[in-house]
């Protein structure tokens, strides 16, 4: 049982309107019973809301140290609290808050948020999206969400190990403020990973808290209102929220079976003002395609020949199946205008937020002075922890197991659906060479289908959340983005099942 730390404080915080002095002055007085002016102290955090229903207060003996007063005498006010129905006794437990107070209107409006509800706020931008969603896709019974790693199969136990180790034996001096640009250590490592694995050399890297934490302060500082971004037209709205946020206008690039089409590409860089180009090359997202080593040169080139700098977007550059993924466009950048982004939410978890940005030293060095305005730099014991994994062999381990499962995944997957086809279903795709999701064509306006099989406990994305345009009656939508990487094959064939049953239902 975890009981309330109660600082309310009945030592006492001012708030509180309590203190021993003031307990002390009253019973000097002879105003009120001590056990009485406690109940009521009490009594006024709970209706505050300072201790919710169902909560555990301190213990006798704690109370009755913190006010420096005889146990017997709490007992007393906790027994009154008792018969007026603010606090149930738990035997050989404690005391803890009624469920239903005897006043459920008693809580008066905080004064702080009636201030916040009254103040004009004057926003110079302001966010329509939700901080937080209601449920989160990892909540639901199904979740195809297209870039959730299993989380279920991240080795704690031995991650756990380099952690303490990092607190251990910590190094002082790196905890405190310092370089932005991330510890030393981890840079070393993620650098010599890339050169191995990825073929980036000669450029300089930023540590981050995340992918989206590194396209805001690149958009920050390279954009101006009025500027144009190239974006794929069927692309990732956080980068494009980013983006726009910065005042830029997103041009949208058309696409098709091969990816970003280099003729439209062409054609938009010519009409001038586009500082910009974000792509997601090598598992295009949400499409999954792989840009060939062609349509790379030229559009390329094209960039070289407009000034225009690349955001390559390498958000699971790990999970390549059928071949070794064609190489980054920043490992072959003479003019050095490739940013590369990539991160280790695919290969952790999300709330690991280690991400990292490759470019030249003139980039970075400007990104890590907007870094310290900030937050002065990332999680220092999580890089040093995740540094020490790498060192020892581990990072790549994981790797190595979480790529052989997610290929038997897909392949499963894949299996799956065909077996759907079989059946007459309408659908269509291509098997991707590697990512954690399939780019499926239902055959079918998908109107609808998202807010039903939620309903359902399954979530997944369609290509209404993807399509920059929203030119398209609603009726020509007809993509879902199903990820295969974060559940099992039972829970796949479960989720399958239902999103295949609401899709061709009579009444669909």
């Amino acid at each position: 049982m975890k009981s309330l730390n109660l600082n309310l404080n009945l030592n006492l915080n001012l708030n509180s309107g309590l203190s021993t002095e003031n307990l002390a002055a009253d019973n000097m007085s002879g105003k009120q019973a001590k056990y009485l002016v406690i109940a009521e102290a009490l009594r006024k955090a709970i209706k505050e809301g300072q201790v919710a229903p169902t909560e555990w207060l301190p213990s006798a003996r704690k109370l009755a140290q913190q006010l420096a007063v005889n146990r017997h005498t709490i007992m007393a006010a906790l027994a009154e609290l008792v018969a007026q129905g603010w606090v149930e006794a738990k035997e050989r437990s404690g005391y803890r808050v009624v469920a239903n107070l005897p006043i459920q209107s008693s809580r008066p409006v905080n004064k702080v948020n009636q201030r916040a509800q009254d103040f004009d706020w004057q926003f110079r931008h302001k966010q329509n999206i939700p901080v937080t969603p209601k449920i989160k896709a990892s909540q639901y019974v199904y979740n195809f969400s297209g870039g959730q790693p299993d989380i279920r199969k991240f080795p704690f136990d031995e991650f756990k190990g380099h952690f303490a180790q990092t607190c251990q034996r910590p190094k002082i001096d790196d905890l405190s403020y310092g370089d932005s640009r991330g510890e030393a250590e981890l840079i070393t490592e993620i650098s010599t990973y890339l050169r191995r694995v990825r073929s980036i050399t000669d450029k300089e890297m930023m540590i981050c808290n995340g992918s989206q934490e590194a396209l805001y302060m690149i958009s920050q500082l390279l954009l101006q209102p009025g500027d144009k971004v190239a974006v794929e037209q069927l692309g990732y709205p956080p980068a494009w929220a980013a983006f726009e946020r910065a005042g830029a206008e997103l041009i949208a690039i058309e696409q098709d079976e091969r990816g970003i089409d280099p003729v439209h590409l062409a054609k938009v860089l010519a009409e001038g003002d586009v500082k910009l180009l974000y792509l997601t090359p090598l598992h295009q997202y949400p499409t999954t395609v792989s840009l060939d080593i062609a349509r790379r040169m030229k559009i390329y080139q094209l960039a070289v020949q407009y000034g225009v700098a690349i955001v390559e977007d390498d958000y699971d550059h790990e999970f390549h199946y059928d071949s070794q993924p064609i190489a980054p466009m920043a490992a072959d950048d003479p003019a050095g205008l490739v940013i590369y982004i990539s991160t280790f939410s695919k290969i952790m978890f999300g709330g690991a937020r280690i991400g990292y940005v490759v470019a030249d030293n003139a980039l970075i060095t400007q990104v890590s002075a907007y870094k310290m305005l900030m937050n002065h730099k990332s999680n220092v014991l999580v890089q040093q922890a995740v540094a020490k994994w790498m060192q020892q062999g581990g990072f790549e381990g994981h790797l190595r197991r979480m790529t052989r499962l997610y290929q038997k995944r897909r392949d499963f997957m894949v299996l799956e659906l065909k077996s759907y086809q079989a059946k007459g279903m309408p659908i269509h795709f291509e098997v991707p060479a590697g990512g954690m999701a399939i780019w499926l064509d239902t055959g079918k306006s998908i109107v609808g289908l998202k807010e039903k099989l939620l309903a359902k406990k399954v979530y997944l994305q369609t290509e209404v959340e993807f399509n920059m345009l929203k030119e398209l009656p609603e009726c020509d939508y007809r993509f879902i983005r199903l990820g295969f990487a974060a559940m099992n094959e039972v829970e796949v064939a479960q989720g399958l099942s239902i999103v295949m049953a609401v899709l061709y239902s009579e009444e669909s």
